[in-house]
């Protein structure tokens, strides 16, 4: 039987947990028997870059824990060395992540999790994992807001420059015009030159007569 001293030790460890997972907003189960040291350090470095906690915790002490935390059905997950991945910052990335490491290692396999405080299957871990990260998925609803302004502001700029372009043909051709109505003046300066000349003829031969 344990001693009195080994169960508040488990007690204190079981608070510790309870207060780390209250606010989580999702949990990863993985069984990591078999990762190389270099792999289980790439993992928990990418999922430390993610804002996610990782840690290999007793099945026993995790049961007490998340009974604490009012959630069951967890019996089946608890089978075999179990960690744990969790976020209280970001729903999806501790899926993510893990599933991305779970399709290049083949040791590292999913047991399960938990979504907003509901058991989830392997199949529901994997499908949250599918979805884009939240940056992307805020930067996608921006652009949804924002596309029918960005394309009001496209028409408008292709109008302008439509008008602009129209506003300089019409332009050249006011210019071109006079240029036009001066050439019949420059046609009749010869004839005007001409008339001296015949004038001058008349007055020479007056006096031979």
């Amino acid at each position: 039987m344990p001693s009195e001293k080994i169960l508040e030790a488990k007690k204190k460890v079981v608070a510790e947990l309870v207060e780390s997972y209250k606010n989580a907003q999702s949990f990863v189960f993985v069984d990591a028997r078999g990762l190389t040291v270099e792999q289980d350090t790439n993992l928990r470095n990418e999922l430390r870059k993610n804002g996610v906690h990782y840690k290999v915790v007793k099945n026993t002490t995790l049961n007490l824990v998340f009974k604490e935390l009012g959630i069951e059905g967890l019996d089946e997950m608890f089978k075999g060395p179990t960690a744990v991945a969790y976020s209280t910052e970001d729903l999806i990335a501790p899926a993510k992540v893990v599933k991305k490491f779970a399709d290049d290692f083949e040791k590292l396999n999913i047991k399960g999790g938990i979504i907003e405080g509901k058991v989830a299957t392997i199949a529901e871990v994997e499908a949250l994992a599918a979805v884009p990260s939240k940056d992307v998925l805020l930067s996608q609803i921006v652009y949804a807001l924002l596309f029918p302004f960005t394309k009001l502001a496209m028409l408008t700029k292709a109008v302008a420059e439509k008008l602009e372009s129209e506003g300089g043909v019409e332009a050249k051709a006011e210019e071109a015009a006079p240029a036009e109505e001066a050439a019949p003046a420059e046609e009749a300066a010869p004839a005007a030159e001409a008339e001296p000349v015949a004038v001058a003829a008349e007055a020479t031969e007056t006096p031979a007569e």
